[in-house]
């Protein structure tokens, strides 16, 4: 055994765990940490603008790639109170990740000493685990059943705070006698796979529905196998998008209130029988329970047992991970399908192909101001399959998803259930991290963009390069359309007379000066025939500057996008191109 500072141990222990890279912020009560990062080499820091930006790089670090486990680090007080925004995206979407703060010395906790906030209770609703470590002796064990718990069943975030006496001291530590814990994940039966096959099997028009557990287990490439196998189609959720390809045969669309296409509603509402693998039944893709379960019969296949029945009682409930379940889902319907036992459902796929080529939103406008949906248009145009999308939340996202084309587990990064604003930034370049050989564009509306922009000067720092398309309608747009249930508009318009830009006046800010400011290029659109070779010439930007190049498109002010209070109620509001 080796005698060491128990921090130089936590350092030690990360690297073991696969931590090449941390995101963070320094200051007093965490520096014995960078100390022992500089002493001991091998963990590579990007230092954020923001505690809460490092939080979300953590957050799109992991989410690039499997087995990543994106960490965040920051000081005492305010620094664990401005992550608690990303553990909270993270928590939501059961993303693994780890944030660690300093601590006032143990002596001197619940004294109000100066920033000793008590962060292990703040953290606590949104963490799988949040702790403060009062004794250094404890601390090696505590880090390994952090990567434990983050990886563990449903996966998501731990909160370690860490006082400053307990960094220092000294302790007995071997690592090379430390080994990763295995994490648990339960596996479904062969009996409850048959029985879940049999009931798909009465059904005359069954769907499956792909949710980000699928691409949380890596099991993206079984889903679509399992899929091709019993002829079933598919709808992905929001997380799931990805798990097979937009352009696969079987794909038949997303569905919701919001972020879904058309053809993905009417098909769904034509099934009679769902089996969710990885899903929540989240309210944004359900719409009403009412309408989204009358008539058919589901099977939930989810890693957390309380998620079985959250949010309405299937007529079975499978407790898996979805890589174990489909692993099975595969072995059993290749059995039936030798047997001759699998239904043929040439008609009822043949019914969803011919929605989903004809039930169509128009985007080829060519209206000035441009109408937000012709941007889209062209980044299906520019940018290829291989192209990582990050977006968080308003009407840009929810264009994004109507519109563009994802093929790839992972190339879809959305901030889902929590939605923070801000996030797509930080996030983006947490991706890129990650993965600089994939292009990265980001999606943005303007008030999006501009709640985290110093981050951008972390992506000229470190050269972090990706294209950020900034749909700028001077609107907080989401918020603005959903008013209109109040007969208002109110408090939403960011639009004001710059004295310093004439050339945005009506629009407020000057974005290309502020991101030519922190270090990036940026690219003003105006007519929609320029958005195209904006995006290429951003493409060459991002290889020859090696940093974030904004696209800022200047749309319409009030543009409403498809949405409504039900799956069998969304307005459609533009026009719509309906083949026949």
């Amino acid at each position: 055994m080796a005698q060491m500072k128990a921090i130089e141990a936590a350092v030690l222990i990360m690297k073991k765990e696969g931590v090449n890279v941390v995101f963070g912020v320094p200051g007093a009560a965490i520096n014995p940490l960078y100390a022992a990062f500089k002493t001991i080499g091998g963990i590579e820091h990007i230092l954020a603008r923001h505690v809460e930006g490092a939080s979300h790089m953590a957050e799109g670090y992991t989410r690039t790639k499997d087995g990543n486990i994106g960490v965040c680090i920051g000081t005492s007080g305010p620094a664990g109170t401005d992550m608690i925004t990303g553990l909270y995206s993270a928590s939501a979407d059961s993303i693994p990740i780890l944030t660690i703060t300093g601590q006032v010395p143990t002596a001197k906790l619940h004294k109000e000493d100066f920033q000793g906030v008590d962060i292990e209770a703040i953290a606590k609703p949104v963490t799988k685990m949040a702790i403060t470590i009062r004794e250094a002796a404890q601390l090696p064990g505590t880090f390994q059943k952090a990567f434990y718990k983050m990886r563990s069943g449903r996966p998501g975030p731990v909160h370690l705070d860490l006082p400053m006496d307990v960094q220092m001291t000294e302790i007995e530590f071997d690592i090379d006698l430390y080994e990763p814990m295995t994490p648990n994940k339960p596996k479904a039966s062969r009996n409850q796979i048959e029985r879940a096959l049999q009931m798909l099997n009465d059904a005359e028009r069954p769907i499956l529905v792909a949710g980000g557990g699928v691409i949380n287990a890596g099991a993206s490439p079984l889903f679509q196998k399992f899929a091709e196998i019993t002829g079933v189609p598919v709808i992905q959720t929001l997380r799931g998008w990805g798990a097979i390809s937009d352009d696969h045969e079987l794909m038949i669309g997303r569905m919701g209130c919001q972020a879904g296409h058309r053809y993905g509603n009417a098909s769904y509402l034509e099934s009679d029988f769902v089996l969710g693998i990885g899903n929540r039944w989240a309210n944004r893709h359900t719409g009403n329970i009412e309408t989204y379960t009358k008539g058919r019969k589901f099977v939930h296949v989810d890693i957390e047992p309380t998620q079985i029945g959250r949010i309405f009682g299937p007529d079975l409930g499978i407790v898996s991970d979805a890589e174990e379940a489909l692993k099975l889902f595969v072995i059993v319907a290749t059995e039936m399908k030798e047997k001759g036992e699998l239904k043929v459902r040439t008609e009822w796929q043949s019914e969803c192909i011919q929605r989903k080529s004809t039930m169509l939103r128009r985007t080829n406008f060519d209206n000035k101001p441009i109408k937000p949906q012709r941007i889209y248009q062209e980044m299906n145009t520019v940018f290829g399959p291989d192209t990582r999308y990050v977006a968080t939340i308003g009407n840009a996202q929810i264009a994004a998803n109507q519109f563009l084309n994802v093929h790839r587990p992972r190339h879809w990064i959305n901030s889902c259930q929590a939605g923070p604003l801000g996030w797509t930034m930080p996030a983006a370049l947490g991706v890129v991290k990650a993965d600089p050989s994939t292009p990265v564009v980001g999606v943005s509306g303007d008030y999006d963009f501009q709640f985290l922009i110093e981050e951008l000067a972390v992506g000229a720092q470190f050269k972090l390069p990706y294209i950020h398309v900034l749909v700028n309608n001077a609107y907080l747009g989401l918020i603005r359309q959903s008013q209109r249930a109040f007969e208002i508009d109110h408090c939403v318009q960011l639009d004001f007379e710059n004295i310093n830009a004439p050339e945005v006046n009506g629009y407020g800010v000057d974005h290309v000066s502020v991101v030519e400011g922190l270090g990036c290029k940026a690219i003003r659109v105006f007519d929609p025939e320029e958005i195209k070779p904006a995006l290429l010439k951003a493409q060459q930007w991002t290889r020859e500057y090696k940093v974030p190049v904004v696209v800022e498109v200047i749309t319409e002010r009030v543009t409403n996008i498809s949405m409504g209070p039900d799956i069998d109620k969304v307005v459609e509001f533009e026009e719509i191109n309906d083949l026949v």
